[in-house]
């Protein structure tokens, strides 16, 4: 889930049961007529540990409706692999609420695990208008936007301002700063997520998203890889990897090795998630202090970031959908959405949230951010995500190693993307 989850690391959220919808999980809810009790929510490791005081708020003011926090591992793959374990259980599944990644929330909606939720029970209009996508499959809402991220180039404010530079908005800025400034400070000059996991999806996404193409359409129906700007966004990756102003080192990164490493004052430029900023700005980080952020840039001006973040989706086999409604009144509240920010250091999906002036002083990167997540789309829409990202994880992996150049990595996904699209 780094995703955006944390993305970044730490991203982790609560998941709610709605009420009031008649729907697949409808035997469930019969069991309790009022729609009314105990719920367990599974998460992700709750690595910021705001989560637990916040519901403990809930549970003293509510006994009867107590929420039991269910900590699945850290990894997202190891999570995703429980909650959908747990799932395919059917009636016997654990889990009322689910802290999900954004981007699994359209093939938990096709597998029938999750219910449709009814949009005016939701402040929907309050939200950052791009996180409202990430929740909807086949036009119908079936989550609740909890926490968002965008990815942000992180920059060393500090060489930039000696040398005279701006902080890049193209990627020939990039470029050229990562391959000339970075050695004559003995620094190394990109780096992003480029370990075959999730994160590698995310770099590739936005590298084709930024040049002007895109990956998957129709919610999964239709694949549009086979672009020059895909051919561009993936060749731009190679490109530093193959001259080393991306250094050999970042093909091992996820998001925290890849904080660590800019963090410790070795690179000039680093893509992650806003929690990044924070850590590398914060006590025992070499570069305190010297830390700017800005949206991504592309071929000629900013880029696309894609859309991290958690949603809220509620089993389709809750028995207490009255419960996880006004749960879900409550986490998507504004008193909440600002815990999520200033006791979780997670970016929430409340607009009016990114205005307020002393919330931009404790957290200077809130505009930038607010302006990325605008500008961002989500990944790839598909019943059958899980295969899509792996696909898009090997194949990029062999672009970034010289195996394949861009143009055979760009034929070889289209060739695989529509063999999982039409299901063989």
């Amino acid at each position: 889930m780094r995703w955006t989850w944390a993305a970044g690391r730490g991203l982790l959220a609560l998941m709610v049961v709605l009420t009031g919808y008649v729907a697949a999980g409808a035997s469930a809810a019969d069991r309790a007529p009022d729609g009314r009790g105990p719920l367990t929510l599974a998460t992700g490791g709750d690595l910021t540990g705001y989560l637990g005081p916040l519901l403990a708020d809930w549970n003293r003011d509510r006994p009867g409706e107590r929420v039991t926090l269910v900590e699945l591992p850290d990894s997202s793959d190891e999570t995703y692999a429980q909650m959908t374990t747990d799932l395919r259980a059917g009636e016997r599944s654990r889990f009322d609420i689910l802290n999900i990644d954004v981007n699994w929330t359209s093939q938990f909606a096709a597998a029938g695990w999750i219910r449709p939720l009814p949009r005016e029970r939701f402040p929907l209009d309050s939200f950052l208008r791009p996180v409202v996508a990430t929740a909807t499959w086949d036009g119908r809402l079936y989550a609740v936007p909890y926490v968002t991220n965008a990815g942000l180039l992180l920059y060393r404010a500090d060489i930039l301002e000696k040398e005279g530079l701006a902080p890049p908005r193209t990627w020939a800025e990039l470029e050229h700063a990562a391959r000339t400034v970075a050695p004559r400070y003995g620094l190394d000059g990109y780096a992003g997520q480029f370990l075959p996991y999730e994160g590698l999806t995310v770099n590739a996404a936005e590298a084709v998203y930024s040049a002007g193409g895109t990956i998957l359409g129709d919610e999964g129906e239709r694949v549009t890889v086979d672009s020059e700007a895909a051919r561009e966004g993936i060749g731009f990756l190679a490109r530093g990897v193959r001259d080393g102003w991306i250094p050999a080192q970042a093909l091992t990164y996820k998001e925290e090795e890849s904080k660590q490493s800019f963090s410790d004052g070795e690179l000039l430029f680093l893509r992650n998630w806003p929690y990044a900023y924070v850590g590398a700005s914060g006590p025992g980080s070499a570069v305190a202090g010297k830390v700017g952020a800005v949206p991504m840039p592309g071929p000629d001006g900013p880029g696309t970031s894609v859309l991290g973040g958690s949603n809220l989706a509620v089993s389709s086999h809750t028995p207490h959908p009255d419960t996880a409604a006004r749960l879900l009144a409550h986490l998507s509240g504004e008193e909440v959405q600002r815990l999520v920010l200033t006791r979780g250091s997670l970016p929430p999906v409340r607009a009016d949230v990114y205005e307020d002036p002393a919330l931009i002083r404790r957290f200077p990167y809130l505009p930038t951010l607010r302006e990325a997540v605008l500008a961002a789309a989500p990944r790839p829409k598909s019943p059958r995500y899980d295969q899509v990202s792996l696909v898009v994880q090997a194949v990029v992996q062999d672009a970034l190693t010289g195996r394949l150049t861009p143009e055979a990595a760009v034929r070889r996904l289209a060739r695989e993307l529509n063999a999982i699209s039409s299901g063989s």
